[in-house]
């Protein structure tokens, strides 16, 4: 009589094992489909709010006071050249502009130079630096003229612009005064009255030759932008703070200092257009604006 295995062959399988492992399968297949779909986000989905009531259909702002569009605005004021090394300049200064729209105006800068002042540098320069044969190109002699005479002068200026108005607002004042304040950005070209030393050929640009270091009037062209805020004190009446830049080279010394050498950048014993540098020139104007017409729209 054969002996009986203690074991189970492997083709025989209790219906028993069979249902558990059956059971642990589905299990397991069930739990990772459930993981796949929380694993993948679901795309995002916008949901429109219809508002009832009163609000509905109403716009964001309602009886908003238009200070720009359809009104030609003058602003005059005060303007001060910054960072000058030799020459300060005041302007009596205006801006005469159209706005098309709210945040849109067309118009023109300008002044006219009240003064020119001469800075620090200007003054130690004029009492202290030494002269003789290797300064005699750049400065007068003795007794002969002062140096604040050859430096550079802005004497006027004029500015076709367009203005833009991004941003409007109030500004509070202890939390008791409000006042309606727009930010505007300005750009354009800029045409400028500029008095500078003249040129002159080499061995005439001392005090032996007459008229050496006499300045001459030119226009200078340059791209002017900047920024500004208005504050709206009422609403034909305004008050302006805004900074300007005009870049562009100009001899503001009156020195022989470039067109010889390497590169041009050595003196060459004459005076011309080689001694321009290039200048980030700057500004503030402070101006009062007033409006035509004096009574500002009013939005729905």
């Amino acid at each position: 009589m054969p002996k009986r295995h203690l074991f189970a062959s492997n083709t025989y399988r209790s219906p028993l094992l069979l249902r558990i492992r059956r059971s642990l399968g589905a299990t397991t297949i069930a739990a990772c489909v459930a993981f796949g779909t929380t694993a993948v986000s679901k795309p995002a989905k916008a949901q429109e709010i219809q508002l009832t009531g009163p609000l509905a259909g109403a716009p964001s702002v309602r009886k908003a006071r238009l200070y720009r569009e359809g009104r030609l605005e003058l602003a005059v004021g005060p303007g001060f050249t910054l960072l000058d090394e030799y020459q300060r300049t005041i302007f009596v200064s205006g801006r005469l502009q159209y706005n098309l729209f709210d945040w849109l105006g067309i118009g023109v800068f300008g002044g006219v130079a009240a003064a020119n002042l001469d800075t620090d540098l200007t003054d130690k320069i004029n009492s202290t630096a030494p002269r003789n044969s290797r300064t005699a190109i750049n400065l007068p002699g003795q007794g002969q003229g002062s140096f604040a005479d050859q430096t550079g002068k802005l004497k006027w200026m004029a500015a076709p612009q367009i203005t833009f108005s991004p941003f409007r607002g109030k500004l509070a004042l202890f939390q008791k005064l409000f006042v309606d304040t727009d930010l505007y950005i300005h750009g354009g070209a800029a045409f400028i009255g500029v008095d500078e030393r003249g040129d002159c050929s080499p061995d005439h640009c001392t005090s032996a030759t007459p008229g050496a270091f006499n300045t001459k009037s030119r226009v200078a062209v340059a791209p002017t932008f900047g920024l500004g805020l208005t504050f709206y004190l009422a609403s034909f009446i305004s008050l302006n703070i805004e900074y300007r830049a005009l870049p562009f080279s100009w001899n503001r010394s009156g020195f022989d200092t470039r067109g010889g050498g390497p590169n041009a950048s050595f003196p060459d014993n004459q005076i011309n257009s080689e001694d321009r540098t290039f200048k980030f020139n700057q500004m503030v104007f402070v101006g009062a604006g007033f409006y035509l017409p004096a009574k500002t729209k009013l939005t729905d």
